[in-house]
């Protein structure tokens, strides 16, 4: 297994996400998916219906990151200008994909026919390939190191589903909680120091407030599994030592 850390970016698309009528889902679920290929999440955009601002967020994310994927913005209605805009920010014509439009008058064959706003479901970048998709007939689209998804989340977790063990990705990042009702401003200097003499590890502190009280959840991380549990040992051996109850697993 390769130990080259392999990331992705995410651009969320659509009006609704922002205008905070439609609740985004797949951030969680395209970075539960990755981490499990190998793959770390490291940036994610929320971006309009608007072709300019979709190219601008697609050139920055994908020339930094191994992979790129977007959720939204594929379907049949003229707002729908995800494939416009990769062709636009790949400097490529956007065509009618002969397997996609198979695909999609077989799925519509009874349920009134390919339509002129379903065939736009059969648009693509040149030089695409097609996510199989199982939920709703219309395909998702990879070119390069882009992969376009719907952005409902149940068609998005069949497109990754088609995905899974398709993609090159390096070791694993594994994951330990220690949590307790620990304010982490009184162990922030243990927090650092235990990071640092962990180079292979990071923590991450996630303070709460529950039943009147103020505590911490540490996610310590680490692709490798000796380094994350001497990160882990040494952690609540200083929490031990400084006086504070903790609970494996986190509270």
């Amino acid at each position: 297994m390769s130990e080259k850390i392999y990331t992705a970016g995410l651009v969320i698309i659509g009006d609704e996400i922002l205008s905070g009528r439609t609740h985004d889902k797949n951030i969680a679920q395209v970075a539960s998916w990755l981490q499990v290929q190998g793959i770390r999440l490291d940036e994610v955009r929320v971006v309009a219906d608007v072709q300019e601002r979709i190219v601008e967020a697609v050139n920055a994310l994908r020339a930094r990151n191994d992979y790129l994927f977007t959720t939204g913005g594929i379907g049949p209605t003229h707002d729908d200008i995800t494939v416009d805009a990769i062709a636009a920010a790949l400097g490529v014509d956007v065509v009618i994909h002969p397997t996609a439009r198979a695909i999609l008058e077989k799925y519509y064959a009874d349920k009134g026919g390919l339509t002129e706003g379903r065939l736009r479901m059969a648009r693509v970048p040149d030089g695409a390939e097609l996510i199989p998709n199982q939920k709703s007939g219309a395909p998702g689209i990879k070119i390069d190191n882009l992969y376009l998804m719907a952005g409902v989340p149940h068609i998005t977790a069949g497109m990754l589903d088609a995905l899974t063990g398709t993609l090159e990705g390096g070791a694993q990042l594994l994951t330990e909680t220690v949590g307790g009702w620990i304010p982490e401003s009184e162990v922030s200097d243990l927090l650092r120091e235990t990071e640092q003499a962990h180079e292979n590890c990071q923590i991450g502190s996630y303070p709460f407030f529950r039943e009147g009280k103020v505590g911490s959840n540490f996610v310590v991380r680490s692709t490798d599994a000796d380094d994350l549990k001497s990160c882990v040992d040494t952690l609540c051996d200083g929490l031990s030592v400084a006086g504070f109850d903790f609970t494996p697993g986190g509270i």
